[in-house]
C-alpha cells in the first residue's frame, strides 16, 4: 500500500506542516538549556498540548518532539540510555494528538551535533550508527515518514539519509538550512544540495530554519530550477529580536507571512509550514492564505 505521502504528491496535492517546536515550548514554559526531548518525559502534557493546537490550526503533518533524540545529542543532557524511550514516547504523544485523523507524523531527525572529521571529532562509523538508530526507533514506533532536517553539511546529510534508508522503507525528506543567506554555515547552496542529495531517493528536497523571508524565498527560486522533486518550506517567522530580558521574539506577524504564501506556491513549495517563531496562529494564516490560493 502506497504510504500516504505519495499518494498525497500524486495527487498533487498542497500541505501544511507544523511550526517551530522550541520557541513555542519555550513560549509556554520550557526552561532555557532545556531540550523539548526533556520535556517529552517531564511534560508530556506540554509536548501533545502543542501537536493538538498546530493541528487545530490546520497542520496536515506534525513533526515528533525529536529533533534531538539522536543517542549522541541526548547524552549531553545526561539521558543517552533513555534514547529508545524518548523517540517512542514522543511518537507515541504525536499519535494521540492525531487520534485517527488523516495527518501525517515526520519523525524528526536534527545533526549530531558534532562536525565530521576532519573538521571535528566525529567519526562516520558513529554518525551512521547514530542515524540508523534514531532512524529505526522511529520506524517502529509507527511514523509515516522520516523528516532529517536542519542540515548545513553535505557529508553528514548524505550519510544521514543513507543510514535511515538502511533500516527504514518509509518515504524521507531531507531539509538544508541556509543559515547564511542562500548558503549553509559549509556554504553549501541550493543547487550543490540538490544535486547530492536528490539522487539518494529522497521523497522531497526542503528548506527550513535560515535567516529571513526574502532570503529563504530566493533559495526556494534556487532550488526549484534544479529539482523535479516536492519541495518542503518551512521558514522562521522573521528575525528574532532579544529584549532585555533575553527573550526572543520573531519580527513577522501571522498576517504578513501568510501574505507570502502564493509566492511560495508559485515558487514550487509543496508543504508549507514554519520554523523558529512560527506559532499555530501564524500555522491558521498559512492555511488559510493557501485555501484562498487554491480557490483562485
Amino acid at each position: 500500500m502506497p504510504n500516504q505521502l505519495t499518494q498525497w504528491f500524486e495527487e498533487k496535492r498542497y500541505l501544511i506542516s507544523d511550526g517551530a517546536t522550541g520557541t513555542n515550548l519555550i513560549a509556554r514554559g520550557l526552561p532555557r538549556g532545556k531540550t523539548a526531548e526533556e520535556w517529552v518525559l517531564d511534560n508530556p502534557e506540554g509536548i501533545l498540548a502543542l501537536h493538538r493546537d498546530f493541528i487545530n490550526a490546520g497542520s496536515n503533518i506534525i513533526l515528533s518532539s525529536t529533533f534531538g533524540g539522536s543517542e549522541i545529542r541526548l547524552a549531553r543532557s545526561g539521558l543517552g540510555e533513555k534514547h529508545k524511550e524518548i523517540n517512542l514516547k514522543a511518537v507515541n504523544l504525536a499519535k494521540k494528538a492525531v487520534d485517527g485523523q488523516q495527518i501525517l507524523i515526520a519523525g524528526s531527525m536534527g545533526p549530531l551535533g558534532e562536525m565530521l572529521q576532519p573538521y571535528g571529532a566525529l567519526t562516520e562509523a558513529t554518525a551512521r550508527k547514530n542515524y540508523q538508530q534514531q532512524a529505526a526507533e522511529l520506524t517502529t514506533a509507527g511514523v509515516d515518514l522520516l523528516l532529517i532536517e536542519t542540515q548545513f553539511d553535505i557529508a553528514e546529510a548524505t550519510l544521514a539519509v543513507v543510514a535511515a534508508k538502511s533500516v527504514s522503507d518509509l518515504p524521507i525528506i531531507c531539509s538544508f538550512s541556509f543559515d547564511r543567506g542562500t548558503k549553509t554555515m559549509m556554504g553549501v547552496s541550493p543547487s550543490r544540495f540538490a544535486e547530492a542529495i536528490a539522487p539518494l531517493g529522497v521523497a522531497a528536497l526542503g528548506i527550513n530554519c535560515g535567516k529571513s523571508l526574502d532570503d529563504n524565498l530566493n533559495v526556494l527560486k534556487e532550488l526549484s530550477k534544479v529539482t523535479e522533486l516536492p519541495i518542503w518550506f518551512k521558514p522562521n517567522a522573521g528575525l528574532p529580536k532579544v529584549d532585555d530580558s533575553g527573550h526572543a521574539a520573531y519580527d513577522v506577524a501571522p498576517d504578513q507571512m501568510a501574505r507570502n504564501v502564493s509566492s511560495w506556491i508559485e515558487h514550487g513549495a509543496r508543504i508549507i509550514g514554519g520554523c523558529c517563531g512560527t506559532s499555530p496562529e501564524h500555522l491558521h494564516a498559512l492555511k488559510l492564505a493557501l485555501e484562498s490560493h487554491i480557490a483562485g
